[in-house]
């Protein structure tokens, strides 16, 4: 539903800037635009919409500032890693491979 209010959206933006039918139909178009935005059916979703946003701004910024903290932290404890890393051995990020115990196939397509 998304893409599909922003492909409108974009398509009408599109249409506006690159027509050449004048003044005349940019104010037709705005008129429609605006008596749509002014229904009462759409009105009634924005205000929904409105307190839902209300309702969960408070949940929305408790979960970014804990983040940010823990973003603020990891960044911090790597500066701390890597002023002591240079007195220590260096870690390597080669992963050990696991042996898969099935049945290998050889290049006949026999199974051993």
């Amino acid at each position: 539903m998304k893409g599909k209010i922003l492909f409108l959206a974009g398509f009408g933006v599109g249409y506006l800037l690159g027509t050449r039918a004048g003044r005349e139909r940019y104010e037709q178009i705005k008129a429609a635009a605006s008596s749509l935005w002014n229904a009462p059916v759409v009105q009634r979703q924005v205000d929904t919409v409105q307190e839902f946003v209300k309702d969960k701004a408070p949940e929305v910024a408790e979960f970014v500032a804990d983040g940010a903290k823990k973003v603020v932290a990891q960044v911090a404890g790597r500066g701390e890693a890597s002023s002591r890393s240079s007195t220590s051995k260096p870690r390597s990020t080669a992963k050990k491979s696991s042996s898969g115990g099935g049945t290998k196939k050889s290049a006949s397509g026999s199974t051993s």
